[in-house]
């Protein structure tokens, strides 16, 4: 068994990573901001510190085998643009650097799909080898600076010194608590999305994602990414399977594929939504995002880290259920059928 050192063991899916590497008799490390009395008491070694001092860093990392970095922040706001890319960008490199010096030697970073598996075209299935959408990713902050950040960590990637990507694409499933990637969801029960975006999307269960996390710390090859996802839906087709785990009927109203819609869309459903009396929370960069396809294929995860997703069906019950039962959604007759 090895000794790992985890940024990000409090969120969504270093959790899952972490109570997944207790699972299998590893010590885990926790490199966390505060106390995380939570972490300590599943017997996590938790050190305080931040991704952009390196001292915390290389303190945490003393006698650790290898790291997984899983610190970030979502965000869809542009005025968190500065902040995601110092955490980021500046934050993998601090990290990488101090674990290295620290005497680790091997690092999974979790990065996403999104730096390379989105396209203008629903027939387009994103690949681990396609060129980066920079024309894209370069409207979105979050994505741009995963992107910059993935590109600093594989070049970290030496002999002695091995750099893994796990790109992994929306994360559902339970445990959410900080809202970070289940949040539509949570709109969709709520009722608060009035119209029916034109993209289409990926989604794969955390519980899996931290899965493969753990397996590419073995068997992931040095300097590679693997993309990780479910299924490709529309988004259109998600909404009806959403509809079908959770009882809350799905809208129906079309939005119009086009550039310009994205820029006044949240403005124009805003009003629409108002005269039909529905409370709305749509923001002009989701609405963009949600006008593209993010699609991917995970055959290279599959193939080489043995990994394999499940029912994307009870992923998608298990995240409605999870939701529920921590009081996130509140179920009324109003958004039910």
């Amino acid at each position: 068994m090895a000794r790992y050192l985890v940024t990000g063991g409090a969120g969504f899916l270093g959790g899952h990573l972490v109570e997944s590497l207790l699972a299998h008799g590893h010590d885990v490390v926790a490199l966390c901001r505060g106390e995380e009395p939570s972490l300590a008491a599943r017997g996590v070694t938790v050190r305080r510190g931040d991704v952009l001092d390196a001292a915390s860093v290389r303190d945490a990392a003393a006698g650790c085998q290898g790291l997984f970095h899983c610190a970030g922040k979502v965000s869809r706001k542009p005025e968190d643009a500065e902040e995601l890319r110092r955490l980021h960008v500046e934050g993998t490199k601090i990290t990488l650097d101090a674990c290295k010096d620290a005497g680790i030697t091997r690092v999974v970073y979790a990065s996403t799909s999104g730096t390379v598996a989105v396209s203008e075209y629903p027939a387009h299935i994103g690949s681990e080898e396609d060129e980066t959408p920079i024309a894209l990713l370069s409207r979105w902050p979050y994505y741009r600076s995963k992107l910059f950040a993935e590109r600093a960590a594989l070049e970290r990637n030496t002999e002695g010194f091995s750099v893994v990507s796990v790109n992994p694409t929306l994360l559902l499933g339970p445990g959410d608590t900080r809202g970070s990637s289940t949040e539509d969801v949570r709109l969709f029960l709520e009722r608060k999305i009035p119209a029916v975006p034109a993209g289409g999307l990926s989604f794969v269960d955390v519980r899996d994602a931290a899965e493969a996390m753990r397996a590419a710390m073995d068997r992931g090859e040095p300097g590679q990414r693997y993309l990780l996802g479910a299924i490709n839906l529309t988004v259109r087709a998600f909404f009806e399977r959403l509809e079908r785990a959770s009882g809350v009927k799905a809208p129906w109203l079309p939005t119009p594929r086009a550039p310009l819609f994205a820029r006044r869309g949240a403005e124009i459903l805003g009003r629409v939504s108002s005269q039909l009396g529905l409370d709305v929370s749509v923001d002009p960069v989701s609405l963009d995002m949600a006008q593209y396809f993010w699609y991917l294929d995970s055959t290279r995860a599959e193939t080489v880290l043995g990994w394999s997703p499940r029912d994307p069906q009870k992923t998608l019950v298990d995240t409605v259920d999870d939701l529920r039962a921590r009081g996130i959604v509140w179920p009324s007759p109003a958004s039910t059928r």
